[in-house]
């Protein structure tokens, strides 16, 4: 035993990788950490209560924690590596949210904003360290480098995402099939011989936005071109029982680790005379779907038509309280004005912090009620969405505290308050 000890602790570092061996196992647990990442972040957010900016800080927290487990370890162990990914998942979410929901902050900035910030990272660890590929992280600084790019890549999926949804108008499902048509394309790349660190990081970040939109097809309301109904709950429940069971079967089988000087040797399919032309072939894929966004933002759609024609028109429709809440279950509507009624209280006693995290609330409310209730009534739905623009902005644009109490009260009142 003490010599089985010594030779462990004798093993030079360069021979311990701090990462799983990229197989089918690894792309697996990956996109079921990313679904996790949408859905649980929209669940906790919700019921903490606490608003967005509380809810980042307390998962910032753990994710500085688990992180800290994960680095003093001398070589990857499913345990310790996966829980990381989980966390480091919901933080960059809550990050993105953070920026959209709380700041105002357009989609396409913040993804313009975390793709930068993602060059920067992969920039400076090149300078540094001469090398990307994740069977080099072998030292502190590589492995710091490699969180840090982790933790951009979910920031910069979660942004894109939304983004994709808001631009075409298409639903969760349907935008899951581009990130997918994507990976399908790097995939053949890489196996005819492309770069596989390119390769690789360019799969890593689409699986953030197929995991983003999975998550929200799973949750959204079970309607016609929308979801299957199951809520964030269960979905972070379903997702989060598979990753532990597939990090136990891990940690028992090995199948993902790393031995000797595998990491070292040349990739299998690596063809360097290939780089260029298989480059040219990822660039014109990139540039097509490019395309097929551009296009699908100019046919008609609710928010193609919300950024053109600007507020709702039906905003602007004289409806009585009765006529607004007519058709839309009752249950909702009593939700709604909960959520409504807490904003007021928060006025009421100038706390501001209440106040926010109430309207976070409603707005994640009414967000994932959407597709049901504009199916049901949209002259409605476009009424009472015109007044909860006027209350987010209030609150958190003029944060003028006449002007919120109006456009809460006004709102309130149409809710049958």
């Amino acid at each position: 035993m003490t010599t089985n000890a010594a030779t462990r602790s004798a093993v030079p570092r360069a021979l311990l990788n701090k990462v799983p061996e990229v197989t089918i196992w690894f792309w697996l647990i990956k996109i079921l950490c990313t679904t996790v990442g949408e859905s649980f972040a929209d669940w906790i957010n919700l019921q903490l209560g606490v608003g967005l900016v509380a809810t980042a800080v307390i998962f910032t927290v753990v994710f500085a924690i688990v992180l800290g487990w994960q680095l003093s370890t001398r070589q990857y162990k499913p345990a310790a590596y996966w829980p990381t990914v989980v966390v480091v998942s919901v933080t960059g979410t809550l990050y993105t949210d953070i920026l959209t929901d709380q700041l105002g902050v357009p989609l396409w900035l913040s993804s313009s904003v975390f793709a930068v910030a993602l060059a920067a990272v992969f920039g400076t660890w090149w300078a540094r360290e001469r090398t990307l590929s994740i069977h080099s992280i072998i030292t502190l600084p590589r492995e710091a480098f490699y969180w840090l790019a982790v933790l951009v890549t979910f920031a910069l999926g979660t942004a894109t995402g939304d983004w994709t949804l808001e631009l075409t108008g298409w639903s969760p499902g349907t935008s899951v099939l581009l990130p997918l048509a994507l990976i399908a394309i790097v995939t053949a790349c890489w196996r005819l011989g492309a770069n596989p660190v390119l390769a690789f990081w360019l799969i890593y970040i689409l699986t953030r936005p197929l995991g983003a939109n999975l998550g929200d097809w799973l949750a959204a309301p079970k309607i016609p071109d929308q979801g299957l109904g199951l809520g964030t709950l269960v979905t972070s429940l379903i997702f989060l029982s598979a990753i532990l069971a597939t990090v136990v079967y891990l940690t028992f089988t090995k199948s993902d680790v790393i031995e000797g000087h595998r990491a070292a040797r040349t990739p299998k399919y690596h063809r360097p005379a290939r780089e260029l032309p298989l480059i040219a072939v990822m660039a014109v894929a990139t540039i097509a779907a490019g395309s097929l966004l551009s296009w699908a933002s100019a046919q008609p759609h609710t928010n193609a038509a919300a950024e053109k024609e600007g507020p709702n028109p039906a905003a602007n429709a004289n409806l009585t309280p009765a006529q607004s809440t007519a058709n839309f279950p009752k249950e909702d509507v009593a939700q709604f004005r909960a959520l409504v009624a807490g904003m007021d209280t928060a006025l009421t006693k100038n706390d501001q912090s209440a106040l926010n995290t109430a309207v976070d609330s409603y707005e994640k409310a009414w967000d994932d009620d959407q597709p049901k209730l504009e199916k049901l009534d949209k002259k409605a739905w476009g009424f009472i969405d015109g007044q909860n623009d006027a209350v987010f902005t209030s609150v958190r644009e003029t944060k003028n505290p006449d002007a919120e109490k109006q456009a809460v009260r006004t709102l309130l009142k149409t809710l049958g308050g």
